[in-house]
C-alpha cells in the first residue's frame, strides 16, 4: 500500500503542473497583466502607479523567457509562477497585497463552520431516507417520497436562500438574515438557517441517489439469503445492505470533502460569512486573479487527494479491493 499511496503521489505532480499551466495561460496570457492594473487601480490611474503596481507583483518580467542582459533566463513570469506553486508560495493578493495563504487561512474557519454540520446532517438524513424508502418500496410513501425530492432538486438554492431569509430570519425574527460572528455559541444563531437551507436543498438528489443504489443492492443473492435465515428488517438494512453499498456511498462521500474546505458561494455571499467561498466571489469581481489562481490550485490540491482517500477508503471497507 505504501508503493501504491507514493505512486499516486507522483502522479498528482503533472496533473498539478497542468493545472498550473492552464491558470497562467488564462491569467497572464489571454488576460494581460496590464489589463489586470487598469481593472484594480481604475483607467484614470497614471502611468507611473500602473508601473510600480506591476512592478511590486513580478508582472513586469517578461512572460516565458527572460532576454533581458544580465538577467537570468528563468526570470520570468511563468517561471515565478511555477516556483512559487511548486513551494506552497501562494503569492499575494493582487487588489490588497495582502498574502494569499494568510487570506485563505482566515476564510478556512467560518468555511467549516456551515459546510461541515451541513455535510453531516445531509449525509445522515438522506441515507436514512434513503433506506426507509427501499424498507417500503413500491408503497405510497415510496412514490411521494421520491415525487418531493424531485420537486426538492427542481428549486435552485438561491430560492431556497431568499425564502429562509424573507420568511425565518426578517419575517420571524428568528436567527439573523446575514452575518457572521465567532464566538462560542453565538456562532449557532448565524451559521443555523444557512446550514438548515444547505441540508434541504441538497436532501432531494442525494435521496434519490442513494436511494438508487440501495435499491440496486437489495435485489443481490446475499439480501435473499440473509433474508431466509431469518434476519430481521433493520439488520438487513443497516449491516448487509449498508455495509455492502458503502462502496459507491465512499465514492460520492468523499470525493466531495474537497468543497467542504473551499466553502459555497452561494450561501456564504447571501448571508454575509467571511468563508472561502465569499472571498472567491469577491476576488473575481474586484480582479484580484492571484487570489483566484490560489484558489483554482488549492481546490485542485485537494480534490487529487480527495481522489487517493477514495481509494485507500475503498481497500479499507472492501476487502477484495488489494491497492498496488
Amino acid at each position: 500500500m505504501l508503493a501504491y499511496f507514493i505512486r499516486r503521489l507522483l502522479y498528482m505532480v503533472p496533473i498539478l503542473f497542468g493545472v498550473i499551466v492552464l491558470t497562467f495561460l488564462l491569467f497572464n496570457v489571454v488576460n494581460t497583466p496590464d489589463q489586470m492594473a487598469v481593472r484594480i487601480l481604475g483607467p484614470k490611474a497614471s502611468q507611473e502607479a500602473k508601473a510600480n503596481w506591476l512592478r511590486q507583483r513580478g508582472y513586469d518580467k517578461p512572460t516565458f523567457w527572460n532576454n533581458r542582459p544580465g538577467e537570468a533566463f528563468y526570470d520570468s513570469q511563468f517561471f515565478n509562477t511555477v516556483r512559487q506553486f511548486a513551494t506552497f508560495d501562494l503569492g499575494k493578493s493582487d487588489a490588497t497585497g495582502e498574502p494569499v495563504a494568510q487570506m485563505i487561512r482566515r476564510g478556512i474557519i467560518p468555511s467549516l463552520c456551515l459546510t461541515l454540520p451541513a455535510f453531516a446532517a445531509g449525509l445522515f438524513l438522506a441515507v436514512g431516507l434513503a433506506l426507509l424508502l427501499v424498507a417500503t418500496r413500491e408503497s405510497a410513501l415510496d412514490r411521494w417520497g421520491t415525487v418531493v425530492c424531485v420537486a426538492i432538486m427542481s428549486v435552485p438554492i438561491i430560492v431556497y436562500v431568499i425564502f429562509g431569509q424573507w420568511v425565518v430570519a426578517n419575517l420571524f425574527n428568528y436567527f439573523p438574515a446575514f452575518g457572521f460572528n465567532l464566538e462560542g455559541w453565538t456562532t449557532l444563531r448565524f451559521i443555523a438557517l444557512p446550514v438548515a437551507l444547505m441540508v434541504v436543498s441538497g436532501l432531494g438528489s442525494d435521496v434519490r441517489l442513494y436511494r438508487a443504489i440501495f435499491l440496486e443492492e437489495i435485489r443481490a443473492d446475499y439480501i435473499r439469503t440473509a433474508q431466509a435465515k431469518g434476519a430481521t428488517q433493520g439488520r438487513v438494512l443497516f449491516v448487509h445492505l449498508l455495509k455492502n453499498g458503502m462502496i459507491s456511498l465512499i465514492t460520492l462521500v468523499v470525493a466531495s470533502l474537497p468543497f467542504l474546505i473551499m466553502g459555497t458561494l452561494v450561501v456564504e455571499n447571501f448571508f454575509g460569512v467571511p468563508g472561502l467561498g465569499n472571498m472567491m466571489t469577491n476576488a473575481i469581481s474586484t480582479s484580484d486573479f492571484a487570489l483566484v489562481r490560489a484558489n483554482v490550485f488549492v481546490g485542485s490540491l485537494l480534490f487529487l487527494f480527495g481522489l487517493l482517500i477514495t481509494d485507500l477508503c475503498y481497500a479499507i471497507f472492501d476487502p477484495r479491493i488489494r491497492l498496488q
